[in-house]
């Protein structure tokens, strides 16, 4: 007789089985990947918060440009001014010719200077369009007021700022919990994984069945492997999980400490800045126009020589062009503080 799957077949065999990991094993692994997602995500914000610092503190050097422009354009009428004195007291042949020429000399590199900070400017506009992905020249309608406000942080709560909201801390602080998992995970290979399968017997002829009245029969079975020699190959994994869950804390405290040192650093640097720039705006620049004013008089009434004009002069300029570099040294300062803490400072 043929017997066969559809052709009188002595028995129907149906048998389904599954493999199951130890409990909590999944577990564990779904909270590694949650973490891994999270570790992604934090590494993208930094992207971002990097991207902005860059952003921000190329508008900021765009200001300084304009403001060197303005503050240089005022040199030159100053010195147009000295121009025409020392001119008139030369015809009056009451100085040289030398004061004359050196008048004519610091105005032509004034003028020099302006073409140069004017450069500037076009490729500051250049780099911030490239950061913008535009055009090299496309315009901007940029607020180009020059803002400098004290920071309301103090230190201590920028550095607490920094532990709890610093993307690459967050990022380390979930490595190393991914590391514990990753050890938890080690130690869970000593225990077996389960196969669970039931099956279904079906007899359809009579020598097919194990008793006269058994027309069907049901198994379930529960099984699990164990590899041979395995707690020696397991025990090197888990020792490579402690070590990796070691180097994961270190990194964790040290990119906490070297947090702590940048945001120490730029805070100080930041706060001498605005410092710096309060002095020069509220003492040094009155005091060197004031000087300047004098000096101009006092030279057309051959009091002092063309030297001390010029000194009085150049200081004017340069307190102006102090208070300037040290107020965008302190914007640039408060970005970089803010790319340090991961988020804004409060205003």
């Amino acid at each position: 007789a043929s017997h066969g799957l559809c052709n009188h077949a002595a028995a129907h065999s149906h048998q389904l089985s599954e493999n199951f990991q130890f409990p909590g094993k999944a577990l564990l692994q779904a909270d590694q990947a949650k973490r891994t997602a999270t570790i992604a995500r934090f590494a993208y914000d930094a992207a971002i918060r990097d991207l902005r610092a860059s952003v921000e503190t190329s508008y900021y050097q765009i200001l300084l440009d304009g403001a060197l422009i303005e503050v240089n354009a005022n040199n030159i009428g100053n010195l147009q001014q000295v121009l025409k004195v020392t001119e008139t007291a030369y015809s009056g042949s009451q100085v040289s010719q030398t004061d004359f020429i050196t008048a004519e000399v610091n105005l032509a590199q004034a003028q020099l200077q302006q073409r140069q900070y004017q450069v500037n400017q076009a490729n500051d506009v250049t780099a911030l369009n490239q950061l913008l992905y535009r055009d090299p020249d496309s315009p901007f309608a940029l607020d180009r007021t020059l803002r400098v406000d004290r920071m309301k942080v103090a230190l201590t709560a920028a550095v607490d700022m920094a532990f709890r909201m610093r993307q690459e801390i967050l990022e380390a602080a979930l490595t190393e919990r991914n590391q514990n998992t990753a050890l938890e995970l080690a130690k869970f290979e000593y225990v077996p994984d389960y196969q669970v399968a039931f099956s279904y017997d079906q007899f359809l002829q009579s020598g097919a069945q194990p008793l006269v009245t058994v027309t069907h029969g049901e198994t379930l079975s529960i099984g699990f492997n164990v590899p041979v020699f395995f707690w020696i190959h397991q025990r090197e994994d888990v020792k490579s999980a402690q070590y990796a869950l070691e180097a994961a804390r270190s990194n964790l405290s040290l990119i906490r400490s070297q947090t702590a040192a940048t945001v120490t650093q730029i805070f100080r640097s930041t706060q001498f800045a605005y410092e710096s720039a309060q002095l020069y705006k509220d003492s040094l620049i009155p005091l060197a126009n004031q000087d300047f004013k004098v000096a101009l008089i006092a030279y057309q009434s051959n009091k002092i020589d063309f030297l001390t004009l010029s000194t009085a002069l150049q200081a004017s300029y340069t307190t102006r062009i102090g208070y300037l570099q040290t107020s965008n040294q302190f914007l640039a300062g408060q970005v970089a503080l803010e790319q340090a803490i991961g988020a804004s400072l409060p205003k």
